[in-house]
């Protein structure tokens, strides 16, 4: 009998990070030992989420590949699936298909300058590559990593975030869009933990700016919102970036996960089989109309 490529594998949960107020983390173990052996995938790569009896969503896979075992999703709760799925418990079971689509080009990463900025929710695919990176330490040269939020609440990830500044082996710098007020901005500029320093205030392609990193022999890997990504590609280009050399993701709606559906296109390139995983070169050719 042939393999139904619409039939999830089912997980269990194993355990619940609440990262924000709307924003959780499902940590994610095969039922089957088979498919858990088996199962393998690379950074940058997403899947379909399944919440029985109310559909499916698409997230990445935020965890690293190096991490054996279990997988990890993080989204926010903004409709009827992720709704459903924050509404389960540790124990409960979830669908799950993938790993679908391209991936960070980690082979070509390695000797290089690493440059991650990630806003908001965006970084949970950059952790993904950041914790692959970081496993992998001694093949990278220097790691600088930029991220923001709209507010200190909002940030995901603190306590690993907490354990890169705490490392000596990077750079990394925080930013947030703006305090509620004086004191509040005073602690956030006033705060530092292990290497890192204060935390920034404004937005991520001003804060770039204003860092004027060296960008030697470096590829930057860019997540966030669209209108982020847009305004921080930009930016890196005026620093004098390549756009060859800046590496992001799109986002669209995805369905069915293998380029079936039609849902994801733009012009001839269905997102969800040649990326979701670009350079800032190859959104160039992307139709004007489309993108």
């Amino acid at each position: 009998m042939c393999k139904n490529i619409y039939r999830p594998m089912l997980t269990k949960i194993i355990s619940i990070f609440d990262e924000t107020k709307d924003t959780r983390t499902l940590r994610l173990e095969f039922c089957d030992q088979a498919e858990k052996d088996a199962f393998s995938f690379k950074a940058g790569q997403f899947g379909l989420y399944s919440a029985f009896g109310s559909g499916e969503a698409v997230f990445c896979i935020s965890s690293s590949p190096t991490k054996k075992g279990y997988i990890e999703c993080t989204f926010k709760k903004i409709g009827k699936v992720t709704a459903s799925l924050r509404n389960l418990d540790i124990g409960d079971v979830v669908g799950f298909r993938g790993a679908y689509g391209n991936h960070f080009p980690i082979d070509n990463l390695k000797g290089k300058n690493l440059l991650f900025i990630g806003g908001g929710i965006g970084l949970a695919p950059l952790r993904s590559l950041i914790d692959n990176v970081l496993d992998l330490r001694s093949e990278f040269a220097k790691v600088t990593i930029l991220c923001g939020a709209r507010s200190i609440s909002d940030f995901i990830y603190k306590d690993q975030i907490k354990e890169w500044e705490g490392r000596s082996d990077l750079t990394l710098v925080k930013t947030v869009d703006a305090v509620a007020n004086s004191q509040e901005e005073s602690e956030w500029k006033m705060a530092t933990s292990g290497h890192a320093t204060g935390g920034r205030i404004g937005l991520i392609p001003k804060i770039l700016s204003e860092m004027n990193p060296n960008l030697t022999d470096t590829l930057a890997i860019v997540c966030g919102p669209p209108i982020m990504i847009k305004f921080t590609l930009q930016e890196l280009e005026k620093l004098g970036l390549p756009a060859a050399r800046i590496i992001t993701t799109l986002e669209n709606r995805m369905k069915c996960g293998f380029g079936k559906c039609g849902r994801c296109n733009i012009g001839p390139i269905y997102i969800c089989k040649e990326g979701p995983v670009f350079t800032a070169e190859e959104l160039k050719n992307l139709p004007a109309s489309d993108f």
